[in-house]
């Protein structure tokens, strides 16, 4: 049975320019994916049943995203085939890694595959953001600017850093954060950048670096606010190089020009948080695989 990654990404940087009528924020953000992500492994059943073999503790099997992708699939394909799903998870829940949308954009793209249904990615994302803003970008599988609540997406061209990503340990919810009446919802729009539209010559500064320095996270003063042990962990990281929070949070991170560099910041993580290093993607993991 084959393995499909669900890979994980980080927002380098999250304004939020506005709240739209139906409740939702307009955002602007860029993705760009990790190497390190969950694993789903699928096997097709034909009694039409969705199975998830590998339930877990925090979610109840029929609200997991992976089941809910493949149910939604089905029925808008009019598929009377089912699946087993076992799910291999390593993207903390409610750690900003994009975990929960990464696994449904998976769902989506290997039962689109394994059931036959040749469906474009266009048609694919469309039904992913029915199930979380997030899901189309791991659905096309391109670093992306992101605007809207997310969903429309520019693909962008960035160097690939070396990452240390820090786990405070603690899960955040986004609804919470977004609803906080401190949050800054009124950041001024930017347009892309051009030097993001590509090509990067080569010996280019770092993309990443100059749009950290030129943007900001605004959920991160809520998080931190919040949560003290994101403040704890963006501290820390903040003493060694520039850090951000990905996302809605709790995960913090901070990229590097090697591998090196980020293992011997590694290596200086407090005991009390976990951490690891990737490297940053401008293809996901799934793209490849679903190319291949």
């Amino acid at each position: 049975m084959k393995a499909w990654p669900a890979p994980g990404k980080l927002n380098l940087f999250l304004h939020v320019t506005g709240r739209r009528a139906d409740g939702y924020h307009n955002l602007q953000t860029v993705f760009q994916f990790l190497e390190i992500g969950d694993r789903i492994r699928l096997a097709v059943r034909r009694d039409g049943r969705i199975r998830l073999t590998t339930p877990l503790h925090q979610v109840a099997a029929e609200q997991n995203l992976v089941v809910r992708a493949a149910r939604r699939l089905q029925a808008a394909a009019a598929v009377s085939l089912g699946v087993d799903i076992e799910l291999e998870k390593h993207l903390p829940v409610g750690g900003g890694l994009g975990g929960g949308s990464s696994d449904a954009a998976t769902t989506l793209v290997a039962l689109n595959r394994l059931w036959a249904l040749d469906l474009p990615k266009d048609r694919l994302a469309d039904l992913g953001l029915e199930l979380g803003a997030d899901v189309p970008v791991f659905v096309q599988g391109r670093a992306a600017w992101g605007e809207g609540v997310g969903e429309r997406l520019s693909p962008v061209v960035l160097d690939e850093p070396w990452y240390l990503v820090v786990n405070p340990g603690c899960q955040v919810s986004t609804a919470a954060i977004f609803a906080a009446p401190e949050l800054t919802r009124h950041t001024a729009p930017m347009t892309i950048p051009a030097p993001l539209l590509g090509p990067r010559p080569q010996g280019a500064s770092s993309a990443v670096r100059e749009l950290m320095a030129n943007t900001r996270n605004d959920c991160e003063p809520v998080v931190r606010h919040q949560y003290t042990a994101v403040d704890e962990a963006l501290r820390w990281l903040a003493a060694i190089a520039p850090a951000r929070m990905t996302g809605t949070g709790a995960c913090v991170f901070a990229a590097f020009s090697s591998e090196q560099a980020a293992r011997e910041a590694h290596e200086q993580l407090p005991d009390c948080w976990s951490g690891f290093v990737s490297r940053g993607r401008n293809h996901s993991s799934l793209h490849d695989a679903d190319s291949g």
